[in-house]
């Protein structure tokens, strides 16, 4: 669609900018690690992921977007083979990608190979605005190729897909954000999308705690499954999150790219 790159990554920086500056200007808990290095290796690993996509759409030359536009053209899908309103469509694009990418984050944590992945994203000692980027370019083009094989088999609208993309990205950095809410905004919030604190709770060290919360955007899909955790135990100020057996080197690019094939 004509300018639909340039207008998802204006609104991704808008939103960066904007969850940057909250977090600096009221943050939940105090870093562990110095910001500077961690956002040079959280960028560069994002930089990756862009090169990694752009090296997966000479390979498929239709990725989520593209492919939606391709099933359509074909008639391709089974929203093409019902010929729902194009409203109703587009939300339930939105609501079942969302419902999607929350059953691919459990299975992450299920899968051994996968959590060898995935943990590259949990190996941040801080949880802030770019842990919501940072992922291994491994598990972005398999997130990728998951995308477009449902995009086939449902054959959505593509402005479903490009709002679930924007939306997906702009409550992955929310939910990531080093940023205070008060409690009780936090409370009417999180019955509906995931908060920073909600999600604080999926980045601790403790197991119970840590295999919760899987939620992106919609915070629902946590409480019909049963894997809804309101708080740490610890509480958010005294929480480790991370991973258990992690120093300072995850901070470091090279390092943090090699973790899927470390031994620990």
């Amino acid at each position: 669609m004509e300018n639909e790159a340039l207008i998802r990554l204006a609104v991704f920086l808008s939103l960066f900018a904007l969850f940057a500056l909250l977090e600096a200007r009221a943050p939940r808990r105090v870093r562990v690690q110095p910001r500077g290095k961690r956002w040079v290796t959280n960028w560069g690993i994002v930089l990756l992921d862009t090169l990694t996509l752009r090296l997966m759409a000479f390979a498929l030359p239709l990725l989520a977007v593209g492919a939606a536009l391709d099933a359509q053209a074909n008639g391709w899908g089974l929203m093409n083979a019902l010929d729902l309103p194009f409203w109703l469509a587009v939300i339930l694009t939105v609501l079942i990608f969302d419902f999607a990418i929350w059953l691919q984050h459990l299975i992450t944590h299920k899968v051994p190979i996968l959590w060898r992945l995935h943990r590259v994203h949990h190996a941040d000692r801080d949880m802030d605005v770019t842990t919501a980027i940072r992922f291994h370019p491994v598990e972005i083009a398999l997130s990728m190729g998951l995308k477009i094989g449902l995009v086939y088999l449902l054959g959505p609208p593509a402005l479903g897909i490009i709002l679930f993309e924007i939306i997906l990205n702009g409550t992955a950095m929310f939910n990531h954000a080093n940023w205070r809410i008060p409690p009780r905004v936090d409370a009417v919030l999180r019955l509906f999308i995931v908060t920073p604190d909600m999600h604080r709770v999926h980045h601790s060290i403790q197991r119970a705690e840590h295999d919760s919360n899987y939620g992106f955007s919609l915070s629902i899909w946590d409480r019909i499954f049963g894997t809804y955790v309101a708080q740490p135990q610890r509480g958010h100020d005294d929480m480790t999150t991370g991973l258990e057996w992690q120093d300072d080197r995850p901070a470091r690019l090279g390092w943090a790219l090699l973790l899927p094939f470390r031994r620990k």
